[in-house]
């Protein structure tokens, strides 16, 4: 699995999952969008953590510096 997510692409992704969180743990959002929204920004939180999003060579895709030429 090559790498294909640059930083800011990966820091921008722990936000968003940090956020939803914040939101559905503060009962903010709930039921089966919130539950959703928990399982997206879990996906997120794991793609940012391996530096790999499997969407993005479907699309031809890399936000990764190395890999662009």
């Amino acid at each position: 699995m090559k790498k294909n997510m640059g930083s800011a692409d990966r820091i921008i992704r722990l936000i968003i999952a940090a956020i939803i969180a914040v939101l559905y743990f503060t009962n903010v959002i709930n039921e089966t969008l919130g539950l959703i929204l928990l399982i997206i920004a879990g996906v997120f939180a794991l793609t940012s953590f391996i530096s790999f999003c499997p969407l993005y060579p479907i699309f031809g895709f890399s936000t990764c510096a190395a890999n662009k030429k």
